[in-house]
C-alpha cells in the first residue's frame, strides 16, 4: 500500500489554533502532513515567507508526521511535485470573517 501524503495549504499570516486543530486531525488520518506556506506575492503579508514557515514549524513541533515548508505557484503543481494525494482545508463560519 502506498504512503498517503496530505498538504495543508494556506497564507498562515499568522498560524492560529485553528490550523493546528485541523492539522492535528489530518496527522491522525494521514502518513504525512505538509503544511505548505504559500508564498502569494501579490498578498501583503504581515511576515515574510521564511517568518510564517518558522512559525509554523514552531507551531507544529512535536507532532509526529507534519512539516512545514514555503510553497509558490499553484497548488496542483506542488502536489504532483510532492506526490500529495489528499489537500485537507478548513471551513470558516460566517461569524469568523
Amino acid at each position: 500500500m502506498s504512503e498517503c501524503i496530505a498538504v495543508c495549504p494556506g497564507s498562515f499570516d499568522p498560524i492560529t489554533l485553528g490550523h493546528l486543530a485541523i492539522v492535528r486531525r489530518a496527522a491522525n488520518l494521514f502518513d504525512e502532513v505538509i503544511v505548505a506556506v504559500a508564498e502569494e506575492a501579490e498578498k501583503q503579508h504581515t511576515c515574510s515567507i521564511d517568518e510564517r514557515v518558522e512559525m509554523a514549524r514552531g507551531a507544529c513541533a512535536g507532532m509526529e508526521k507534519v512539516t512545514a515548508e514555503a510553497f509558490s505557484g499553484l497548488l496542483a503543481d506542488y502536489c504532483r511535485r510532492r506526490g500529495v494525494t489528499v489537500i485537507v482545508k478548513g471551513l470558516r463560519g460566517h461569524c469568523d470573517i
